[in-house]
């Protein structure tokens, strides 16, 4: 146990471990093998109260389960906190054979550890009488952080693997997020560049010695990674973007350079700033897998907006759609920034239920909604009007967001267009009339400019309105001569039935309630049986319902389902096996249940 502060020790151990005292209470950063725990007494310490990771790798907390044992609070940051909670689904989901994922997420705990509570990016939190503050740093692992607290006037900063010494970093490899690449270097540098400008007086890493002098340290590991970077013929632009993320498209209207879905700007003469998407701010790479722990959304181009254009405050967040890439940023300038998000009335509930739908690319938290807006509508912000359109295509859950600015009519429209091609998901709800319906509401508007999620700014001619018509209608055509809807319209999507919920927690010997949507794709009236199938020994009410259903029409019926008591199983399978009129069409959905026990799981989270 070494002193290196008053109040502050480091236990060397397979990491570093900082003890940070208080009388003869203390709070941990990070843990180790746990052996800490054996030696407070010799700095009259009775009691550790808390534990906050910096990361999740085994060196920092194989030891965690002790911690457990003896009633010490962890906390983890939000990124990785399925690691430390969830290591068994983990550990099964995990691509081991034919493997291209290069992320150090086996380096994890082999068991689960509860957890008190996480780490939020951003946040000011109070543990063992001192104030600490959690600093995203990805770079080591996608979900690492840095707490910054200050003592006895000297401020510190716990860094964990994001520097080791003076122009070093403990591991290259860990850098690695996807095959062959070189992910978390930008974000390295990213991330140190930030910790600078917060100037700490010290850096206390998980390896190696603490480093007194962190501007010349940054700067050192800064010019090797950019050397490094420069080698490897990746990330040209980044100290470019860094000092200027923003650009103007018009005078008030601003694009992120930085963002994986482009994010736009709408500035009011009041110094307020609207935002339509907001989803992955600065990215220097993504890493392998779409798990919780492989997307960390940040602001790190915020203060550079305020700065630059004069933003007193982000006030509002509009998404055109709800993909994960255009909204994952969301909760952090809600929480960050205090910033109310709007959204259209025909996706809200998918921000704020995410789990009760089967959608590709869905973030994996709820958005609360601060404000539902509907559809062609005008709706007031500052000195502008908008106007909202359903526009179905890439998604069916999409809206252009149509508004004037510095004289320009602009479309934002989301990821309807790549250019002028076809951008459409079938799993999105695309159905086969939606790009000629809009480009056809594009001629109706006539906007001079589109904004788009992933390409430039278009200038909007009569020529390109032309060409996207044409498409649509092409498009159109050739689905129906590709599918047989005369005979069985099952539509773009080719499935007549869902579950929702399409993720269900449950408990054990307790009900719960989902609801079945069945199509009729034909043309003709037909009574339809639908017949709810669950696994063995679980108790169904209305298993077999029969209802009528008119030419092409939808209803839904419910189904009560109870588990057995004392059972604890993740993702049971449950269907809706449907026959429409004489013809048996089998388990068209299927919808997933994870089913706790409480009394197996008391003192766990």
């Amino acid at each position: 146990m070494i002193k290196v502060f008053e109040n502050v020790y480091l236990y060397q151990d397979i990491c570093n471990v900082y003890v940070i005292k208080n009388d003869r209470n203390a709070v941990l950063i990070d843990f180790g093998s746990g052996d800490v725990l054996d030696s407070l007494a010799s700095i009259e310490v009775d009691r550790v109260t808390d534990v906050l990771m910096t990361h999740h790798h085994r060196d920092q907390g194989q030891g965690l389960h002790r911690a457990n044992h003896m009633g010490i609070q962890v906390w983890v940051p939000e990124t990785e906190q399925y690691l430390f909670t969830n290591a068994d689904e983990h550990w099964q989901a995990r691509e081991v054979d034919n493997n291209y994922n290069m992320r150090q997420d086996r380096f994890s705990l082999l068991n689960s550890v509860s957890i008190t509570g996480i780490l939020k990016d951003y946040s000011a939190l109070h543990f063992g009488g001192y104030d600490f503050t959690i600093l995203p740093t990805p770079g080591h692992t996608t979900g690492s952080i840095s707490v910054l607290t200050e003592i006895n006037g000297t401020k510190l900063a716990f860094t964990g693997d994001l520097i080791t010494a003076p122009g070093k970093v403990w591991s290259m490899a860990a850098t690695q997020w996807s095959y062959n690449g070189a992910e978390g270097v930008p974000l390295s540098i990213l991330s140190l560049l930030d910790l600078k400008d917060k100037a700490p007086d010290v850096l206390l890493p998980s390896h190696g010695d603490v480093i007194l002098h962190p501007e010349t340290a940054i700067e050192q590991l800064v010019d090797r990674f950019r050397e490094l970077l420069r080698y490897r013929k990746q990330n040209p632009r980044l100290f470019e973007l860094r000092n200027k993320p923003y650009e103007n498209i018009t005078p008030h209207l601003l694009k992120n350079r930085t963002s994986l879905a482009n994010s736009y700007v709408l500035l009011s003469d009041s110094g307020k700033a609207l935002v339509i998407d907001f989803g992955y701010d600065f990215i220097g790479g993504i890493a392998s897998g779409s798990d919780r722990a492989a997307r960390r959304p940040w602001a790190y181009t915020i203060q550079m907006l305020k700065e630059d254009y004069g933003i007193d405050k982000i006030d509002a967040a509009i998404p055109t759609h709800y993909h994960d890439d255009h909204v994952a940023g969301m909760n952090v300038l809600r929480d960050v920034e205090g910033t109310s998000i709007w959204c259209p009335e025909n996706f809200s509930s998918i921000l704020e239920n995410p789990k009760n739908y089967d959608l590709p690319c869905l973030w994996h938290d709820p958005i609360k909604v601060d404000k539902i807006l509907p559809l062609q509508t005008t709706i007031e912000w500052e000195e502008y009007e908008f106007n909202l359109y359903e526009q179905s295509g890439h998604t069916l859950y999409a809206v252009a967001i149509v508004f004037e600015v510095d004289g320009k009519r602009v479309l934002a429209m989301g990821d309807q267009y790549a250019g002028d091609d076809l951008n459409y998901v079938y799993q999105n709800g695309f159905r086969i009339g939606d790009y000629r319906h809009s480009a056809e509401l594009y001629r109706n508007i006539q906007p001079d400019l589109l904004i788009s999620g992933h390409s430039d700014p278009i200038f909007v001619t009569k020529v390109f309105l032309d060409q996207i018509l044409e498409k649509g209608q092409a498009l159109e055509r050739l689905h129906k001569e590709l599918l047989p809807l005369d005979a069985v319209n099952l539509g773009a999507g080719g499935i007549g039935a869902k579950i929702t919920p399409y993720q269900t927690a449950a408990q054990s010997g307790k009900p719960f309630n989902v609801k079945i949507e069945i199509q009729n794709p034909f043309s003709s009236e037909n009574e339809a049986m639908v017949k709810v199938v669950v696994p063995e020994s679980w108790d169904v009410q209305n298993q077999d319902t029969l209802i009528k259903l008119g030419s092409l029409e939808s209803k839904v019926i419910s189904a009560v389902i109870t588990p057995p008591s004392d059972i604890e199983i993740r993702r049971a399978r449950i269907a809706a096996d449907v026959t429409i009129g004489h013809t048996r069409f089998g388990q068209l959905a299927e919808a997933l249940v994870t089913v706790s026990n409480k009394s197996r799981n008391k003192g766990g989270i």
